[in-house]
């Protein structure tokens, strides 16, 4: 086929901007950026004739793209599950079945990633459970790389099998709708997705953790430190009239009491038969997420950690050209820091963290982290300071009581979808909604949840696609591919797209790829005059097969960290799944489609 000049230059720019996104030198927004100026001002100076009409404004739609809008408000519903904490009952089920039959635990964990994958980002989800697998490590006495990397693998697996399971489906199915392809529901490939999971399930369960490398485990020095807060026990408490024998299976692991005050004055003996009773006030040690789940527990108030909504909690670190440096507390004036007022402080080399009550005008020194409390507003004002150094913004503590209700919207949207009583995008707007009318999350949380620059690319790679499309590129790529195997069998060229697509999302972002790949794949289906669906899901399935590197997916990067792997760790484990993948795919795709 002949290309248009507009045609050769979709095909350049694309092949530019693949470039220009894989390197890891360059920042991605500023290449995504630059590759969209480009497009925009070069079809809008030149645009490209009939019959492939296209002018630059068009390229900017991919602003509006449905599957861009759905993928924001599914990101900002799995915000509002995180911060309430809906998901930490997984965790403590996970954590009880570790500290029994670990075989059978490390399947369940395997099972529940992949399930709670295929209606959720699978960030958070791996956020969540990375603390979880890594403190189960230590105290089995196994190093956490055996397992953390066939768990992040595991949500990627799950991801695949619903239009929702990941940003990539919802884009390939969104871009198949506007070229003419009939809408697919959440649970259209489920069945090969599902097999083919199934096969990956079983090896990373059996063999995965037997091939990978124990690593000495990289954030040791980054455990949360432990907080010191006070609970008073109340009239309507739970905690009243029960002994602190009885009271040992309701407290979370991970905190212990260490005082037992009575009328403000009286220091009781902490004896197991020690009964609680109205006004006692019980001295907490541990993280701020276990301390606050205790005061839910109790109905009771937590000292130092009990927030007014609009207050946040934040970590200042002193150094050297701090205004804190060498200050007592007594020595600032009040404007320092912006009215913020001090919980407690940690120095290095101490376990946990001093209350002020304890030691009430430390003098600070180089390395001390101070916990403040303050207005969202003033703490704003503070992390703008170049002087002060903020190392944690905002200590979040789970809305526990909000955790029913964000777990009713998130199953709710996904039924609501699934049945098709709504499209998912209306089904995800009226659950954002909910979460924000019901305080599940705030507004400013909600907006941070949006990854920016997740959604430029998205953009780009739309306009790429229209590119390609609008010249009439992707037509001539196809035709190209499709004589140079012709005479192959349509099983055979499917195998080979799906393998093509799956060793290129390894180096270039998977949404670029899904986006891109995605009108050649319908061509090339047109040219052999077979079904189209093989050949899109042939690119949904590939764009997510992301084993072989860590920079394929973003839960690769985040196991690359916590487990201490190195870059062939990944080729190790993930070349065996992707080639197992791809032998299940190649025989699922033909016998369910062709």
């Amino acid at each position: 086929m002949t290309l248009m000049p507009h045609a050769m230059a979709a095909i350049a720019l694309t092949i530019v901007a693949l470039i220009l996104i894989s390197r890891a030198r360059i920042p991605l927004e500023y290449s995504c950026a630059g590759v969209l100026v480009v497009l925009v001002v070069l079809f809008e100076l030149f645009p490209s004739p009939d019959p492939y009409p296209l002018r630059g404004a068009q390229l900017l739609q991919g602003f509006g793209n449905e599957a861009l809008i759905t993928i924001c408000l599914l990101m900002i519903l799995a915000r509002g599950v995180e911060v309430s904490g809906a998901l930490q009952p997984v965790g403590r089920f996970l954590t009880g079945m570790w500290m029994g039959h670990r075989t059978l635990a490390l399947l369940a964990t395997l099972v529940v990633a992949g399930v709670i994958s295929m209606f959720a980002n699978n960030t958070p989800i791996v956020i969540m459970l990375l603390p979880i697998l890594v403190g189960i490590g230590h105290r089995i006495g196994e190093p956490p790389s055996r397992f953390l990397m066939p768990v992040g693998f595991a949500t990627i697996v799950g991801g695949m099998a619903t239009t929702i399971g990941t940003s990539t489906n919802l884009l390939v199915v969104n871009v198949a709708v506007d070229l003419g392809l009939p809408r697919l529901d959440m649970f259209d490939f489920a069945v090969p997705a599902l097999l083919s999971a199934g096969v990956a399930l079983l090896y990373l369960w059996l063999v995965a953790p037997r091939i990978l490398p124990d690593r000495p485990y990289l954030l040791e020095g980054t455990a949360p430190r432990i907080f010191n807060a006070m609970l008073q026990i109340g009239e309507d408490s739970p905690f009243t009239g029960k002994t602190l024998t009885e009271l040992r299976p309701i407290l979370e692991d991970n905190v212990r009491i260490t005082r037992v005050v009575r009328n403000d004055s009286l220091d009781l003996a902490r004896l197991p038969t020690l009964t609680l009773m109205p006004g006692d006030r019980l001295h907490l040690r541990g993280p701020p997420e276990a301390i606050r789940l205790v005061q839910e527990k109790s109905k009771g108030q937590a000292g130092g950690l009990d927030r007014a909504p609009g207050e946040r909690l934040v970590e200042l670190v002193v150094t050297r050209d701090s205004p804190l440096h060498r200050k007592r507390f007594s020595e600032l004036q009040q404007d320092t820091l912006r009215g913020l007022h001090p919980i407690g402080w940690h120095r290095a080399g101490q376990v946990g963290l001093t209350r002020f009550d304890q030691s009430p005008d430390p003098l600070l020194r180089t390395g001390d982290v101070l916990l403040m409390q303050g207005d969202r507003q003033e703490v704003r004002k503070l992390i703008d300071e170049s002087h002060i150094l903020v190392l944690a913004r905002d200590i979040h503590v789970p809305r526990m009581s909000k955790a029913p209700l964000a777990l009713i919207v998130m199953i709710s949207v996904i039924v609501v979808a699934a049945l098709g009583i709504l499209p998912i995008v209306a089904s995800a707007l009226c659950g954002v909604g909910v979460m924000l009318v019901g305080r599940c999350l705030t507004w400013n949380e909600a907006w941070s949840a949006i990854d920016t620059r997740l959604a430029l690319v998205i953009v780009v790679s739309l306009a790429l696609g229209s590119t390609l499309v609008g010249t009439g590129a992707a037509e001539a790529l196809a035709h190209t591919f499709v004589t140079l195997v012709a005479g192959l069998p349509p099983a055979i060229i499917l195998s080979a797209l799906l393998l093509l697509t799956a060793l290129l999302t390894e180096v270039v972002t998977n949404s670029a790829v899904a986006v891109i790949a995605t009108p050649i794949a319908i061509g090339m289906a047109a040219e052999l005059g077979q079904p189209a669906l093989p050949f899109v899901l042939a690119v949904l399935f590939g764009a997510n097969m992301s084993y072989l590197t860590p920079i394929g997916y973003q839960t690769n990067l985040i196991v690359m960290s916590a487990g201490g792997y190195r870059f062939s760790d990944f080729f190790r484990a993930g070349l065996p799944l992707q080639i197992l993948l791809w032998l299940a795919l190649s025989f699922l795709l033909p016998v369910y489609y062709l």
